[in-house]
């Protein structure tokens, strides 16, 4: 062990008094818990301190020695009364103070000594605790509307430092005004203990909306988390001043349907009896606030009104609508008629708001409502109604049939593509569906489906004569029969080679003509040729003039241009 001389000791406690800190450092203890106070010692190398020394303000000027620890040596602990037990020295130099307590709210100070000097650290510990509970006692059972009233005690216990307490209403702070707000607070002390009990005191005039509204205390302490009362709730007494009818049903009502009248009044407590008028008719419910009413009907429609029992003029009222759709189609069903006639369509329609109609026939849809005022074969069919409101949909049809005597429409021929046959077609309409015959024997017969009162048969035949060919069709209503002349295959054969001998007889002699005029204008072309030749050597033999020639020369040019012209034509 190293040991220092007197006069160094003296030296280094005066050294010390120069560099005592003028600041103090605070640290936060929890009550109960360890708190560590630090020793602030980083001034110093941790090899050069010989001696740590913790000391604590015992008040009048006075201290208390704690512990000490020298240089490569254990702890010594010094302390005594409530402290006994209860302090260690950290690796680091810190003071660790077990169960922490009020009377622990002091000053400590660390004192470290080097080779050349000495060093002191004053640290201020404080010491907070939540309290240890916060409820809210006294409750009054129920509040009366704009009365001031004591609402109850809110209680946060054995706290340090003492707890502030804030009402609240649906988690909004209340803050006294006062008028409807009034909050008193006060503080207790525990003289053992030293923890302060805080008690605040709500006296609050309720209004209607504070039906159902939750009222909380809380505090929040320094380094804490916040603490929350457990909700309470009141009872709010008023009487009724408004009431409302409420109409209950799971959609637009319409015929079939149930409905619930609710009459629902703002008292506090609410009535429980109530007159329902229906029409015309008032019915008393006891004991509920509901009446239903059963299978509505178009006559339900109406205004509907409920009251109190105890007050008749504070009553409500709503009305009550129904909605319907009839239609009535006339006629219906199965209608058989004759072609010719007319059929008169009448549908009536009786609803509760506007309506749209739509037509199909045979499941195709129609632009507009059918009319049948001369009927044919092709109106026969299944027709369908469709009535629909914005709520409702309504449905009805009839299945036409039109009947009649059947009637030939064209009865035509035409020639076979190969030129070998002849096809006759015989169309014809009538209903019941009518039977073709002919009056020959034809093959390959071919008859189109029956479809709206219409049928095409068709037969080939090969004339070898001309021929008059009728066709006949029958029904159980009656029967029609055209004739159609056909003429005999050879003799149109024959007919058309003489047609094309003709033809080519014509050709020949055009082309003749044409050749013969062709020659012509080409051998007086060669005649003239030859004559001016000679009529030049001439001039030459005899010395005559050439104006002569010249004219005799235009007379043969005229001439032959002439010739020429006639030629063309």
């Amino acid at each position: 062990m190293h040991l220092l001389s007197a006069s160094c000791v003296c030296a280094l406690l005066f050294t010390a008094l120069l560099s005592r800190v003028s600041g103090l450092e605070t640290v936060i203890g929890l009550y109960g818990e360890t708190l560590e106070i630090p020793c602030n010692s980083g001034s110093v190398k941790a090899e050069d301190i010989l001696i740590t020394k913790w000391k604590y303000d015992k008040g009048e000027g006075l201290s208390g020695d704690l512990l000490v620890k020298q240089k490569n040596q254990s702890v010594s602990i010094s302390a005594t009364d409530e402290y006994k037990g209860r302090v260690s020295l950290a690796e680091n130099s810190s003071l660790l103070l077990s169960a922490a307590r009020l009377t622990d709210q002091r000053t400590f100070t660390c004192m470290v000594v080097a080779s050349s000097d000495i060093k002191e650290h004053p640290v201020n510990v404080v010491i907070y605790k939540t309290p240890a509970g916060l409820e809210i006692s006294d409750k009054v059972q129920e509040l009366e509307i704009g009365k001031l009233t004591k609402l109850g005690t809110c209680v946060a216990q054995d706290a340090n430092p003492a707890a502030n307490i804030t009402w609240l209403k649906n988690n909004k702070p209340l803050v006294a005004d006062g008028k409807g707000i009034s909050i008193q607070a006060s503080v207790q002390v525990d003289p053992a203990t030293g923890l302060s009990t805080t008690s605040s005191v709500l006296e609050y005039s309720a209004e209607k909306e504070d039906t159902d509204a939750q009222f909380t205390c809380s505090t929040q302490q320094t380094g804490g988390a916040e603490l929350v009362s457990s909700p309470v709730t009141f009872t709010i007494t008023y009487s009724t001043e408004n009431i409302v009818l409420q109409v209950i049903a799971q959609g637009p009502l319409v015929e079939g349907d149930n409905v619930t009248l609710k009459c629902v009044a703002d008292g506090n407590p609410a009535p429980t009896s109530f007159n329902f008028y229906l029409k015309e008719e008032m019915v008393k419910v006891e004991n509920a606030n509901t009446y239903t009413i059963v299978n509505v009907s178009r006559d339900t429609t109406g205004q509907y009104k409920c009251s109190l029992i105890d007050n008749p003029m504070l009553e409500a009222s709503q009305d009550i609508k129904v909605n319907y759709l009839d239609i009535n189609l006339s006629p219906s069903g199965n209608i058989v008629k004759t072609a010719g006639e007319a059929l008169n369509l009448t549908l009536q329609i009786d609803a509760s708001g506007e309506s749209k109609v739509s037509w199909t026939k045979d499941n195709v849809k129609l632009d507009k409502e059918p009319k049948f005022r001369k009927l044919t074969y092709s109106d026969s069919g299944r027709y369908d109604c469709k009535v629909t409101t914005e709520l409702l949909s309504r449905k009805a049809s009839f299945e036409l049939l039109v009947e009649g005597a059947p009637v030939i429409r064209q009865l035509s021929k035409q020639r076979g593509e190969d030129g070998q046959h002849k096809v006759l077609i015989c169309e014809a309409e009538g209903s019941p569906k009518p039977a073709v015959s002919w009056s020959i024997n034809g093959t390959s017969p071919d008859e189109s489906p029956f479809v709206n009162g219409r049928i095409t048969h068709k037969i080939t035949v090969v004339p070898s004569a001309n021929l008059t060919v009728s066709c006949t069709v029958t029904n159980e209503f009656g029967m029609d029969t055209r004739a159609i002349n056909v003429s005999s295959l050879f003799v149109e054969v024959r007919m058309d080679k003489q047609d094309q001998s003709e033809d080519s007889d014509q050709t020949k002699l055009v082309v003749g003509v044409v050749v013969g005029l062709l020659i012509a204008t080409m051998i007086i072309g060669l005649a003239y040729w030859v004559y001016m030749k000679k009529s030049k050597q001439g001039s030459w033999k005899t010395g005559e003039k050439e104006n002569g020639s010249s004219e005799e020369e235009k007379k043969l040019e005229e001439k032959v241009e002439e010739n020429s012209q006639k030629a063309e034509v």
